[in-house]
């Protein structure tokens, strides 16, 4: 049968199932979120006291931060009700999704419930973290076993990437062929299979990685300010690292998972690691169970002059004092290193505390997950997936291992006295050196039952672009352009934060002309933490501070010359944004032929924070298209006025569907591409697809209505009434001023149709005569030391 889903009833409306709901309403979906009556509702008629949990759960979901929400009004999409009321409403749903408290007679009531009212082929899961899935479906019918399974969200479920799929002996292979799918493609998950066992394999991992390490607190004498500082974004995990991520979970959760593990897992060699420490305990005893009771290892408080300070539990006196920040050698060393790989090499060969910190961290972890192996999964590459879609790590386990070297590594694990289960002995004996490889732009895995390498399952869908290293047409020292088949180029950069200087430029142009040469097109993506933080203002501030203005016009005319190639080339540029593509990232996506934007894009022109306004044709674009939008009785130019208010604010989406919303994505144009992993592949396939539909390079414009005095007087008036009410400062509403003029066209007596050049002329002199201002040099100054621009 072909399967689809376009309801979904959510059974509890908690921290999980609320963000749950908001999820699935997130990528379009209608979804029923219900919960309890209240017990002083029972003997109510009134909906709104019947219903009052789960409405109240709902809205603090909504207004809680990060949001689990693309956009606001994708909350029209649920409809709340209770398990007494609308239980029977489930009957109407394709998906039924359990998320009440983790006791399992609870989950037997509810299930006996849905089973009364849901119909034959619906399909059923559990959102549980704990309770084996198969005991959940005890006592039901076959139909209902059939269509049921485990699907694990991890919180909050709009972030985190991963979606555990756990079937039952009973599970029909077609429900979890479809979960697996529909969670990837629909969900934008990576969607992991999973065995029936105590955590599955992300917090089965990743709660032994943190309790092994509160293993070598006692065993080294560290710190938690010191562990932090070792297992954070230096060996390329979050920023939380270990005892804050503890805090943000909730240190109860964490020690539930942990003895769970060591109460069901007689048989697991390293179940000593999961007992509980007494200072731990302790904490528990204490009621400090991290976030969720306002201190936990960390605790927030007001310093004496009123701001806002955290302390750091001491675990020896059970005291809250001042945060240090501890530095080590072997750290400090490897902080100039940008390459993660090559970073962790070095790690483990420091010679001080924190080398041997790294050493037994990462022989542990490495010990741990090849014992795993087959008990939580078959596949290696599961592990991994599971790692750094649900913890948030760079590279997987296994992958760090290879980066080690495996086999090298071995060695040393036996003489630190950590084992290695026998297949990973069999597998180097083998002549199989690596958990992973790549051919021919294929990433392959080592395979335990056939014993040799097999490709990553649905690897067409999921290009990465260093796996095309083997492909390379053209690089310098920030670029690389490889062939991704299929006659498309792909460009990707690896600068600071994707900034964008000179190299990258040259890049952009540089793969454009290879594409027109002898190719179909050309897509701009890359595989790091963000796309782009936009262009290079350390090189702006140099120039400027160095009053060098004819270098500086020249970078910003081949700004603008390299964002209008990209417009006006004979073949079409695809862009594939995600996370942070700020600035000149934001200018390259209005430029490009289409964007294929991961849903997480936060995507925007930001220069006005800086002192600037954008200058890579970033307010040409704007005007252009308010000009295109805008309607002859248009009442004050509001759609100039929004387009304005846009980069005067410098107003960053919080979303790609927010995108549409600000007019950076194109309705009808431009696409979302919810699984991030997907977006290179879908950039690919609209390359090609524009291609093969007879592509025709468009023409530049010089039919751009622009308004002259009469916007220009309205615009001024708006930035002196927003000064004068404190909510720009002087500086402010110089820069606003500048734009302004420049969207208006100058100052014009009339409506006067200008080209495009005309617009990115005025843009560049603007750009140019800021670039001389006190003010704005003191803001890119603040940016560049301290990340944040100065209010000035």
């Amino acid at each position: 049968m072909k399967r689809t889903i376009k309801k979904v009833a959510v059974l509890g409306s908690g921290v999980m199932g609320s963000r749950i709901a908001c999820h699935f309403a997130g990528v379009g979906l209608q979804v029923l979120l219900l919960d309890m009556v209240p017990k002083d509702a029972v003997e109510s008629s009134s909906k709104a006291a019947r219903n009052k949990l789960v409405n109240d759960a709902l809205q603090a979901a909504i207004k809680s931060n990060p949001s689990p929400v693309y956009t606001k009004d994708v909350v029209k999409r649920i409809t709340t009700g209770n398990f007494s009321d609308n239980m029977k409403e489930i009957a109407g749903y394709d998906w039924i999704i359990e998320v009440v408290v983790e006791r399992l007679d609870i989950k037997q009531q509810i299930f006996e419930q849905v089973e009364q009212y849901r119909k034959p082929g619906t399909l059923i899961t559990s959102n549980t973290s704990g309770i084996p899935i198969h005991m959940m479906a005890e006592g039901r019918s076959e139909d209902f076993r059939k269509h049921f399974c485990g699907t694990h969200f991890f919180n909050p479920p709009r972030y985190l990437r991963l979606l555990e799929i756990i079937p039952t002996p009973h599970t029909s292979p077609e429900v979890i062929d479809f979960l697996m799918e529909f969670g990837s493609l629909q969900l934008g998950k990576t969607t992991v299979l999973c065995k029936d066992t105590p955590a599955f394999i992300a917090n089965r991992i990743g709660v032994y990685g943190i309790m092994a390490i509160f293993g070598l607190v006692e065993k080294m004498g560290l710190t938690i300010d010191e562990v932090d500082a070792l297992t954070g974004p230096i060996i390329g995990r979050p920023k939380s690292a270990t005892f804050r991520t503890a805090d943000v979970v909730g240190i109860d959760t964490l020690v539930k998972v942990a003895k769970g593990v060591a109460d069901n897992c007689p048989n697991d060699e390293q179940r000593a690691a999961f007992a509980i420490p007494a200072w731990l305990d302790k904490i528990i005893s204490n009621n400090w169970l991290g976030d969720k009771t306002g201190q936990g290892f960390f605790k927030k408080t007001k310093g004496a002059g009123g701001e806002k300070e955290i302390l750091t539990l001491n675990l020896q006196t059970m005291e809250y004092g001042a945060r240090s920040r501890p530095k080590f050698a072997t750290i400090e060393a490897a902080k100039p290193i940008d390459d993660l790989k090559t970073r962790l090499q070095m790690l483990v060969q420091g010679t001080d505390k924190a080398g041997e910190f790294f050493r037994h961290f990462h022989y542990g972890l490495f010990s741990y997950i090849s014992h795993r192996i087959p008990e939580i999964s078959d596949d290696i590459y599961r592990v991994d997936d599971a790692m750094m879609a649900g913890f948030g790590w760079e590279i997987g386990a296994f992958e760090s291992w290879d980066v080690m070297g495996v086999e090298k590594t071995i060695g040393k694990m036996k003489e630190a006295g950590y084992s290695v289960a026998p297949w990973v002995e069999e597998m180097i004996a083998a002549g199989c050196k690596t958990f992973f490889k790549v051919e021919n732009g294929r990433r392959l895995y080592y395979d335990l039952e056939s014993k040799s390498y097999k490709a990553l399952p649905g690897g067409d869908a999921f290009i990465v672009m260093k796996h095309f290293e083997g492909q390379t047409v053209w690089k310098n020292s920030a670029c690389r352009t490889y062939h991704l088949g299929d006659d498309v180029l792909g460009l990707e950069w690896n600068t600071k934060m994707g900034s964008i200087g000179g190299e990258v430029l040259e890049g952009i142009q540089k793969s454009i002309a290879l594409a027109e040469e002898k190719y179909k097109g050309l897509v701009i993506a890359n595989d790091t933490a963000n796309f782009s933080a936009g262009a290079n203002v350390g090189m702006i501030f140099m120039l400027a501070i160095e009053q060098e203005y004819d270098e500086l016009d020249m970078a910003i005319r081949m700004f603008q010359n390299t964002m209008m190639r990209a417009r006006y080339s004979s073949i079409p540029v695809v862009v594939a944004p995600h996370a942070l593509a700020l600035g000149g990232a934001c200018e390259l996506t209005l430029h490009s032929d289409k964007a294929c934007a991961a849903a997480e894009t936060y995507i925007g022109l930001v220069e006005l924070g800086v002192g600037l306004i954008p200058g890579g044709g970033g307010t040409k674009e704007f005007v252009l298209r308010a000009a295109d939008e805008m309607h002859e009785d248009e009442p004050e130019n509001i759609t100039l006025k929004n387009r304005f208010l846009t980069i005067a604010t410098a107003k960053v989406a919080t979303s790609a569907h927010e995108a549409f919303e600000l007019g950076i994505l194109r309705k009808g144009l431009d696409e979302v591409v919810i699984n991030q992993g997907r977006r290179i592949a879908e950039a690919k396939k609209s390359v090609i697809e524009l291609y093969d539909s007879g592509y025709i390079t468009p023409v530049q414009r010089n039919d751009i209505k622009v308004l002259g005095r009469s916007a220009l007087g309205a615009l001024y008036a708006g930035i002196n009434g927003m000064w004068r009410a404190n909510y720009a400062t002087d500086h402010d509403a110089v820069v606003a001023r500048k734009l302004a003029y420049v969207m208006c066209g100058g100052d014009l007596s009339e409506p006067t149709l200008v080209s495009e050049q005309y617009l990115l002329d005025l843009e560049r002199e603007a750009f140019l005569s800021l670039c001389g201002e006190k003010k704005t040099l003191e803001r890119i100054q603040s940016v560049l030391k301290g990340g944040k621009p100065v209010r000035n």
